[in-house]
């Protein structure tokens, strides 16, 4: 099964996508990259849901990626002893660590670190970002605030606090514990939530210890404000916009995503758009403009994956909310736009054979109109720098590893096909020719493009470019 479009597309797994059945349809649809919500449901469910992928995967003969999602801290006060409770703009309203019911004056906030890391000036989000409160004083365990924006509060609701820096471990142990079982399963990605520095994706990175791809998730402010250097460090990005939206005024989020892809693209890393993208399909099976032309922008900046949520989770429509997003890939990529914007960023290449190599594939693939650059890649590496260069033509990975073509199926443009990797130079041409010919990406008489290291099957050695012609024989 080949994808006609270059950019990937990630859909969330829920109770309306929870069967076999229903995640073959949306593979079929287009999905290339599952997504395990581990906010939601046991080990157990969890469990089912890796098997019915692979199941899926067996049967219809091409690498699936999987994505476990982290939940990370979450932060909610308490509940009120008379049901919700009005505030009021401009009224005083404390929270403090009593374990009491709160009223319209006070509230539970059983979060030590919340306090320690609040001053007088700064302001806290409740409910999403629907109430404002502006803090105006701390003492220990309680904090005053005047209500900026009011509403109704009810019980339990979410606390962010976009000028903050909390003082958190990078993983709570349910994390630990979920990536520790999400890793034992053989997921691919690894998604980190509430990331806030550099730090915290290396202390991620050392538990992950290459047995998946890591994905960091900028969703705060703070993350923002270090994004080279988290990029720096993980394998993937993710533009969560639904946390950014409530954490930074709206006005700037659109801005905050071409941050984001812009310095992953430059660092050769792959970036995925996520949130709300075709939201109003959760109830609608037609989206609105505004929604198609959003998802649209994200193939014109290049991202290497758009995602899904509550669309495939728990959507009415999870199986159309696919194929329209689909749908948008492939047309945005035939619009004679494209190149000019795909091709207005660019990762400097370093100075080493493999840059230089993949960089010159780019270059010859797109002089002599080749149908297809072919790479060998035991790690993945090569593939990736090849992807990273955003080519005008596809790239065929060839692989002798299963967990290299499953976390490739994330990589904008790739298509892996598993097989021995070349002998020599005249079996890497061979088999290169054959593949690309079996697989759709060439007929007699076409041009390819072939990269690969020597001494075959020795990773990150890309020291090889040869050009060859598809035979009537292969």
């Amino acid at each position: 099964m080949r994808r006609s479009r270059s950019i990937r597309i990630i859909a969330t797994l829920g109770p309306a996508s929870n069967t076999p059945e229903m995640i073959g349809a949306l593979h079929a649809a287009g999905a290339d990259v599952f997504r395990l919500n581990m906010s939601h449901g046991d080990h157990g469910q969890i469990a089912g849901l890796y098997t019915a992928i692979r199941e899926v995967e067996a049967a219809v003969g091409r690498p699936i990626g999987i994505l476990a999602d982290l939940q990370g801290p979450k932060f909610r006060i308490g509940g009120f002893a008379g049901g919700p409770v009005m505030l009021r703009e401009g009224a005083r309203f404390r929270l403090d660590r009593t374990a009491t019911h709160g009223d319209h004056d006070r509230a539970e906030l059983p979060h030590p670190e919340i306090f320690a890391a609040l001053r007088p000036g700064q302001r806290l989000l409740l409910d999403d970002g629907r109430i404002r409160l502006l803090v105006l004083e701390v003492n220990g365990d309680e904090a005053v605030t005047r209500v900026e924006v009011g509403g109704v509060l009810s019980d339990r609701k979410g606390v962010n606090l976009p000028e903050a820096v909390l003082p958190l471990p990078p993983l709570t142990d349910k994390d630990k514990c979920d990536l520790e079982f999400a890793l034992d399963l053989g997921v691919d990605w690894i998604a980190q939530s509430f990331v806030q520095t550099a730090a915290d994706v290396a202390a991620a990175r050392e538990l992950v210890a290459g047995r998946a791809g890591l994905l960091a998730k900028i969703e705060k402010p703070q993350a923002l404000k270090d994004i080279a250097a988290i990029a720096d460090i993980v394998d993937a990005v993710m533009v969560a916009r639904g946390d950014l939206g409530v954490e930074m005024p709206l006005e700037d989020v659109p801005g905050a995503q071409k941050t984001i892809i812009d310095a992953a693209r430059r660092r050769g890393k792959l970036v995925v758009v996520a949130t709300q993208m075709l939201d109003s399909m959760v109830k609608s099976p037609v989206p609105t403009r505004a929604e198609v032309s959003d998802v649209a922008n994200a193939v014109f900046e290049g991202a290497d994956a758009v995602m899904l949520s509550a669309e495939s989770a728990a959507g009415d429509h999870p199986i159309a909310a696919v194929e329209l997003m689909n749908r948008v890939g492939v047309k945005v990529e035939q619009d004679p736009h494209y190149r000019t914007y795909i091709d207005s960023v660019r990762p400097t290449p370093e100075a080493t054979s493999a840059d230089a190599i993949t960089t010159a594939a780019r270059q010859v693939a797109q002089t002599i109109k080749a149908a297809v650059i072919v790479t060998y890649t035991s790690s993945g590496s090569t593939a990736l720098r090849a992807a990273r260069e955003r080519p005008a033509v596809p790239i065929l990975a060839l692989t002798p590893r299963q967990d290299t073509a499953r976390r490739l199926t994330l990589g904008w443009g790739l298509h892996s096909v598993i097989g021995e990797d070349a002998h020599n130079f005249s079996d890497m041409v061979d088999k290169a020719r054959k593949v690309a010919k079996q697989q759709g990406f060439a007929s007699t008489g076409d041009y390819i493009v072939v990269t690969a290291g020597e001494p075959f099957g020795t990773p990150g050695r890309t020291n090889v470019l040869r050009i060859a012609r598809v035979l009537e024989s292969d």
